[in-house]
């Protein structure tokens, strides 16, 4: 959720770059169909490089694979569970997206309303101007408006200085003011720009079309009728909802024997809409099934969801409302969503119809990508054939996050 990152995912990112077929090429072995020994074997790779522990769950109809390889806790030694939870990060953009989509459904908002209409003066100065910003552009990265993660003085906060700092809370509002300090990218709509505090806006805008928090909407809409038992929105609290592995970092130190830190604690608020949502694994393949697969949305607002912009870099893939695409070298679409946050980086990721989802989670933010096993779930590739190109694009990605 921020310009740089702590090994790659201390704050959460889309990872479209490197799944594109002009990033990524075909390999010479494939797992026969219906075969994960490619994804487990692609897990096994990420704790060879380092990564604690990797947990994943795919399903497919009617069929359900749990993987996992490593340890949850690097005390302890135990293995990760099927039903363990983690940070999700940027993952949580997708619910409060479909939560301001559902609410221009019944009529309350319209995506086409701008920012100033629903939070006047907030987006204001430094050549901010909320009356030309619309819903529509804060929700696909259009709006220009900077990314408070970015900000020198609060990347320091969330990063050198996390330790003393993890338990410190932070309201939307502080976290706008901090953005807003900044001149914009560029102006709306005219391009893309992955900003955390489009997603902080998100969640202002619901809370005041609804008179309720975006969390409550999130629960009643979302979390409540698919049954998503093991996701959280825990708002200021530190606390891990157990059973949980523990969540490690090295905090940007970017020395191979650097200290390894259990940052399992921590308050989120910092990344409040934007990416403070706990899940399992499983609860993101179910919502994804559900929201891909267009039991969460009407027609309108599910071809909404789906209408992407072209991303800031050639060869990034395409970004929609809360999720975005790609083509991957097998010729299938995917729709998918990154998301990391100290000691935790997670994917997940749908077939276009919903019926083939996939979720990981690395216990670890500083090395490991999820590219090898998204290409070996859904292509049945054991390994990216320019592993140079796909490392160069994840970097490249690390802009993103």
């Amino acid at each position: 959720m921020r310009k740089q990152t702590v090994g790659r995912a201390l704050a959460a990112a889309v990872v479209s770059a490197a799944l594109t077929a002009t990033t990524l090429t075909t390999t010479a072995s494939a797992a026969p169909a219906g075969s994960h020994d490619a994804t487990q074997a692609a897990m096994d790779a990420q704790v060879a490089a380092g990564v604690p522990g990797v947990l994943g769950e795919t399903r497919n109809g009617r069929d359900a694979w749990h993987g996992s390889s490593g340890v949850a806790d690097l005390t302890t030694h135990r293995p990760r569970l099927a039903q363990d939870r983690f940070r999700v990060g940027s993952i949580s953009k997708a619910f409060t997206s479909t939560v301001l989509l559902q609410l221009e459904s019944e009529g309350r908002i319209d995506l086409d309303d701008t920012v100033e209409q629903w939070l006047p003066g907030v987006v204001d100065g430094n050549g901010n101007d909320g009356s030309r910003i619309t819903v529509r552009q804060v929700l696909n990265h259009t709006s220009g408006i900077f990314n408070y993660t970015e900000d020198p003085a609060m990347l320091t906060r969330i990063s050198k200085d996390f330790l003393k700092l993890r338990y410190d809370t932070y309201t939307p509002r502080q976290l706008v003011d901090i953005a807003v300090a900044h001149a914009p990218y560029a102006a709306p709509g005219e391009k893309w720009h992955y900003s955390n505090t489009n997603y902080i806006l998100a969640g202002m805008i619901v809370e005041k079309v609804t008179g309720r928090s975006y969390a409550t909407e999130i629960r009643e809409r979302i979390i409540r009728p698919l049954h998503l038992n093991g996701t959280a929105l825990p708002g200021t609290s530190p606390r891990m909802p157990g059973p949980h592995g523990r969540a490690y970092s090295k905090l940007l130190d970017p020395k191979p024997d650097a200290k390894i830190y259990d940052v399992t604690e921590l308050n989120p608020s910092w990344g409040g809409s934007a990416g403070e949502i706990i899940s399992t694994t499983g609860d993101l393949n179910r919502f994804y099934h559900a929201l891909l697969g267009g039991k969460l949305l009407p027609e309108k607002q599910q071809q909404e969801l789906t209408t992407t912009v072209p991303t800031d870099e050639k060869n990034l893939g395409h970004y929609g409302l809360g999720v975005s695409s790609a083509t991957l070298p097998c010729g299938k679409v995917l729709w998918f969503h990154g998301g990391g946050i100290h000691g935790s980086t997670s994917m997940a990721a749908s077939s276009a119809d919903g019926r083939h989802t996939a979720a990981f989670n690395f216990n670890g933010d500083w090395t490991g990508d999820t590219t090898g096993m998204l290409l070996a779930e859904y292509c049945g590739t054991t390994k990216p054939a320019d592993a140079g190109a796909t490392r160069s694009a994840l970097n490249r990605l690390a802009a993103l996050r």
